[in-house]
């Protein structure tokens, strides 16, 4: 398998990724997940479930650098109540109205009606959303070099606004662009970033002050008979698998200071700004 790495330049105006171990307020992680990513280039490829690629998109390997220039907070009322599917697959409040056909079997017709109404769950809930705001995201993308084909054609020519994270959350590519390293090199001492970044836990640091995120990092749907390879397929029963993974998140602390000897890629976009990608820890 050759593979080939994809550099992504984006500007979003908002954002939040929403981070589920929160409850009392809605916190934002301060860069996309790698699910997310992923997400936004399946909906870009119109392969949103994967169907024969699933592995091949969970096994892309992904890098994010960049930031935004502040953070604010949202009060918004949320409803909550019962969902359900409608004729066309998507998530309704659940009331359907019981009808029978020629033959006496029973058929459920599910309707988009309010939430409020007799035997019927809901509330409104006001949460303080922590959003962010003029963001500059820099996104390296590395696999089977069909796929990130695949990804480059859909992003120079998209058929659709694209978001990342919530539907609002447009975004504006501003650049598309195959890379290859300047090479690996050994750092025995520190290393200085570029912008911030992701960095798994497991790396050795004198300087061990950076905040830590559990990220998810792979979601799929799952039936009884496996994986599902369209939207028609979720039912009352589908259940979302999510992995997560541990992450350093370095902010405005550029400098990694070493406990060992590790090896690090470069990366040069416009003979400008140069990346820099710890092996072994900076790939997600």
């Amino acid at each position: 398998m050759q593979e080939k790495t994809l550099f992504l330049k984006i500007f979003q105006p908002f954002a939040q990724y929403r981070n589920p171990f929160t409850f009392y307020y809605a916190q934002t992680y301060p860069l996309p997940p790698k699910s997310t990513i992923i997400g936004m280039l399946q909906n870009a490829c119109d392969d949103w479930y994967g169907n024969e690629k699933l592995e091949d998109w969970w096994n892309l390997k992904v890098s994010v650098h960049g930031g935004f220039e502040s953070v604010f907070w949202n009060y918004q009322n949320l409803i909550k109540g019962e969902l359900g599917l409608n004729a066309d697959g998507v998530w309704i409040n659940r009331n359907y109205r019981k009808l029978k056909d020629r033959n006496d079997r029973n058929l459920k017709i599910y309707m988009w009606l309010p939430l409020y109404g007799e035997g019927i769950t809901s509330q409104r809930t006001p949460v303080y959303q922590q959003e962010l705001f003029n963001g500059h995201l820099y996104i390296f993308i590395r696999g089977d070099e069909k796929i990130i084909d695949c990804i480059k054609n859909s992003l120079e020519f998209p058929k659709k606004v694209l978001s990342l994270g919530r539907s609002e959350d447009i975004i504006f590519i501003e650049k598309v662009e195959e890379l290859k390293s300047n090479g690996e090199k050994d750092v025995e001492e520190t290393i200085w970033l570029t912008f911030p970044t992701y960095i798994i836990n497991e790396i050795k640091l004198k300087n061990k002050k950076y905040p830590v995120y559990s990220i998810p990092i792979k979601v799929v749907f799952k039936n009884e008979k496996g994986y599902i390879k369209h939207k028609s397929e979720i039912f009352k029963d589908t259940e979302q698998h999510v992995d997560f993974k541990v992450v350093l998140y370095t902010g405005s602390d550029y400098v990694l200071y070493l406990n060992d000897k590790l090896k690090v890629e470069e990366f040069k976009i416009d003979d400008k700004i140069k990346f820099k990608i710890v092996k072994d820890y900076g790939w997600l």
